[in-house]
């Protein structure tokens, strides 16, 4: 897929509070938006328009009561409000090539989840109901021919390209996530950890620093991504990914994976995205 032709996006998403949890304190949000609006994308749906821009993202909350559920409610509509002053930003820019715009988006989507972090520090200090409130957050930003991603914590971001397999480009926020990546444990072996939720990272929360991962990848018809909180990732593993999301299903693909991962676990809320490039 290159700049001038046409995008095709199909997506679907899906959440599940689980069989545990008392409410779901995860949120997904889709968007569309150029630099005059933004649209609120339903829960499933196709769309072809070079014009616009297309934003997934998906949040995992966590804090007391309901603290943790308004914390990821936060980062979305945080998403929704700032991203298109940062979308006019960089159709100003000069284009000559994707480098420039790549680090400028870069630029941009770290700064964006910095405002989100701040605001969550500010609304934990300011109200005892709030404090210690944090958020996953793992997003990416559809531009023609080039997909942007930023992540932080232990949501996930895979790509699942039209050759076949699977990938997670994201990486996993937490000491257990590192000992992985190191090869010094498997993924069994990480799974079963006893310290695989205790994260390193996360907006708000009190950290007082933070370091998103950011990226981007050329994307391309036949692709497909998936950004998922991990309760859905919790009894599932990443060659199970791949067979549930390229099985023949009726169901939305989300909705497919989102219940399989309740029915092998449900221990934690369960949320998936689904983009696919066709």
């Amino acid at each position: 897929m290159n700049s001038s032709s046409s995008i095709t996006v199909r997506w679907s998403g899906h959440t599940d509070i689980g069989h545990v949890r008392k409410n779901n304190e995860d949120s997904f949000l889709g968007l569309s938006l150029d630099v005059h609006e933004v649209r609120y994308l339903g829960k499933i749906g196709e769309a072809s328009d070079a014009s616009k821009d297309y934003v997934f993202a998906v949040s995992d909350g966590m804090g007391g009561a309901m603290a943790g559920e308004f914390a990821s409610r936060i980062a979305v509509e945080k998403i929704t409000k700032m991203l298109p002053s940062y979308l006019n930003q960089l159709d100003k820019m000069p284009k000559r090539d994707h480098a420039p715009e790549d680090d400028s988006a870069n630029q941009l989507l770290i700064a964006l989840f910095h405002e989100i972090h701040r605001a969550l520090l500010f609304l934990s200090n300011s109200y005892e109901e709030c404090r210690g409130m944090g958020t996953t957050l793992t997003m990416c930003w559809l531009r023609p021919g080039r997909l942007y991603f930023a992540h932080i914590g232990d949501s996930r971001f895979y790509h699942l390209p039209k050759k076949g397999g699977i990938s997670q480009i994201s990486e996993d926020d937490t000491h257990v996530g590192w000992l992985f990546r190191q090869g010094m444990i498997n993924e069994r072996e990480a799974k079963n950890h006893p310290r695989r939720n205790l994260l390193q990272k996360v907006l708000g929360a009190d950290h007082q620093f933070i370091t998103p991962h950011v990226g981007s990848l050329t994307c391309a018809p036949g692709d497909r991504f998936l950004l998922c909180s991990d309760g859905v990732t919790d009894g599932i593993f990443d060659a199970q990914l791949l067979e549930i999301l390229t099985e023949s299903t009726k169901k939305p693909l989300a909705q497919h994976l989102v219940e399989e991962a309740v029915e092998r676990s449900g221990r934690d809320n369960a949320t998936a995205m689904v983009i696919e490039f066709l």
